[in-house]
């Protein structure tokens, strides 16, 4: 898409934003590989309630897993939206954000379009997590869009060289936090000192009223596959 941006007259102002007409092949060849990758996401997740939900029967043969709210991040997705007053049909990319409708809109579904979409903001093996709710003001201000997640504020190569994962483990531990993963290294790289403070990203988007906060959640048990 960089390569493709020149031809078609497109004046990047950063690299990162590489782009080109949706209806070019590279457009529709990117368009393709994205829709493929969400239902490649969607079956996985389906796969892993499944498998959740054989490892509870196996010790609680009485448990029920119902599933709250299945959500997909980092998509590709064709909506209406207003720009300068005007409706425009648009492809809305949200890299490292999900959807965060407000209340009434046609798309969240029914049991949750009263009160918005619901928003996930997960957060590290050692803090909270987050759930809010999109609103009114989200959607007129970003699309109908909010972070899923607190992000990096360092590469996981960075991390690897400051943590170890048996420690990442032992200092959780401490805090009542229980650890399983089959590899120490995906644990370092994980480590909760390598994101940014997810309550201070949740306050923002609070603050900025591009999702309203309705829940906090600490970690008790982390499985990391």
């Amino acid at each position: 898409m960089a390569a493709a941006a020149s031809q078609y007259g497109i004046d990047l102002p950063d690299r990162e934003l590489a782009c080109a007409p949706i209806h070019s092949p590279v457009g529709q060849a990117y368009l393709g590989a994205m829709r493929a990758a969400i239902n490649c996401a969607l079956a996985n997740r389906q796969i892993i309630t499944h498998l959740v939900r054989e490892a509870f029967e196996e010790i609680f043969s009485q448990a029920e897993l119902p599933l709250l709210y299945d959500v997909s991040h980092s998509t590709c997705k064709v909506e209406e939206h207003a720009v300068d007053g005007k409706k425009m049909r648009l492809f809305v990319h949200r890299k490292g954000a999900t959807r965060a409708f407000g209340p009434g809109h046609e798309t969240v579904p029914e049991f949750f379009r009263e009160v918005g979409q619901p928003v996930l903001i997960g957060g590290t093996m050692g803090t909270a997590s987050y759930i809010l709710s999109g609103t009114t003001k989200g959607t007129d201000l970003a699309f109908g869009s909010a972070c899923h997640g607190a992000g990096r504020s360092m590469s996981r190569h960075q991390a690897l060289r400051q943590w170890r994962g048996a420690e990442v483990v032992r200092n959780l531990a401490g805090h009542g936090v229980l650890i399983r993963s089959r590899s120490m290294r995906g644990v370092a790289e994980e480590a909760p000192g390598a994101y940014k403070d997810v309550s201070a990203v949740v306050e923002a988007a609070d603050h900025a009223g591009l999702a309203r906060t309705v829940a906090r959640l600490e970690p008790v048990i982390c499985i990391k596959g």
